[in-house]
C-alpha cells in the first residue's frame, strides 16, 4: 500500500499538476475511440501497450477475457458492450487474449480446480467451446502448443460471442463497427493480430491455422 499511497502523490504533483486542463476537459465527459476487451491478469496494461492517454479506450476486463454469449451470464460484460457500442458510439472493439493464460490453462484442470476454485470453475464453463474445439481439432498438440492453440482459438470464439449481442450485430451489418482480434506476448511485446476477413466471421467457425496469424508492424 505504501507503494500505492507514494504513486497517488507522484501522480498529484507531477503529471496531473501538468496536464490539468486535460483532466478538467476530461472530467466533463468521455468520447473513447475504442473497446478495449481483455484479461484481469496483472501483466496486462492495455495503455502501456498501445501508449493511449486516459479518456482513448472503454476497458472490460475479467478472468480470460470471456465474453459470454449474449443472455448466458448475468455479470458486467453486457452492461458494458451496450453502453459503448449504443451510448458511446464506440466503432472500434479489440479482444485481446495474451500468452501463458491461466483462465486458458485452467479450461483443461477445470474438474480438479472446481473443488478450490468453485467460482473460476463456474465461469470458465462460459469458454467451454474453446476447450472442445482445440481438444477435437488440434489433438497433434500437447504442452505449451497446446495452450497457445487455444489462446488463439479463444480470441476468435470471444469475437463470435460478441456478434450475438443486438446492439453490435446491428452495427456490424450497417457496417459501422470492425472487431479485431489480437494475442499480446508478455515474453516479447509483441502483439499478433488476425486478418479482418479472419475477424469478420459470419460463417461457423472453424479452426484457425496459428500460422495465419499476423504479428503487428510499423
Amino acid at each position: 500500500m505504501r507503494k500505492l499511497i507514494k504513486g497517488v502523490h507522484q501522480f498529484q504533483s507531477t503529471y496531473f499538476k501538468t496536464h490539468r486542463e486535460f483532466f478538467e476537459e476530461l472530467s466533463k465527459e468521455q468520447h473513447p475511440r475504442i473497446l478495449f476487451i481483455t484479461c484481469s491478469d496483472s501483466r496486462i496494461n492495455p495503455h502501456l501497450i498501445t501508449q493511449t492517454e486516459p479518456g482513448e479506450l472503454f476497458i472490460i476486463r475479467n478472468v480470460g477475457n470471456i465474453i459470454p454469449p449474449y443472455g448466458a451470464a448475468t455479470g458486467g460484460e453486457a452492461a458494458a458492450i451496450e453502453y459503448a457500442i449504443e451510448i458511446l458510439d464506440i466503432r472500434e472493439i479489440v479482444v485481446c487474449g495474451h500468452s501463458n493464460c491461466g483462465a486458458i490453462q485452467g479450461l483443461f484442470k477445470r474438474q480438479t480446480i472446481g473443488s478450490r476454485l468453485p467460482s473460476l470453475s463456474e465461469w470458465l464453463k462460459y469458454a467451454e467451446s474453446t476447450r472442445r474445439v482445440v481438444e477435437e481439432n488440434f489433438q497433434n498438440l500437447e504442452g505449451d502448443d497446446l495452450v497457445n492453440a487455444a489462446i488463439e482459438e479463444h480470441v476468435l470464439i470471444q469475437i463470435e460471442n460478441l456478434r450475438t449481442y443486438p446492439s453490435v450485430n446491428s452495427k456490424l451489418y450497417r457496417g459501422q463497427l470492425n472487431i479485431h482480434a489480437w494475442v499480446y506476448k508478455i515474453e516479447t511485446g509483441g502483439v499478433s493480430v488476425y486478418s479482418t476477413e479472419r475477424c469478420n466471421i459470419e460463417a461457423e467457425h472453424e479452426p484457425v491455422d496459428p500460422s495465419t496469424m499476423s504479428p503487428v508492424t510499423h
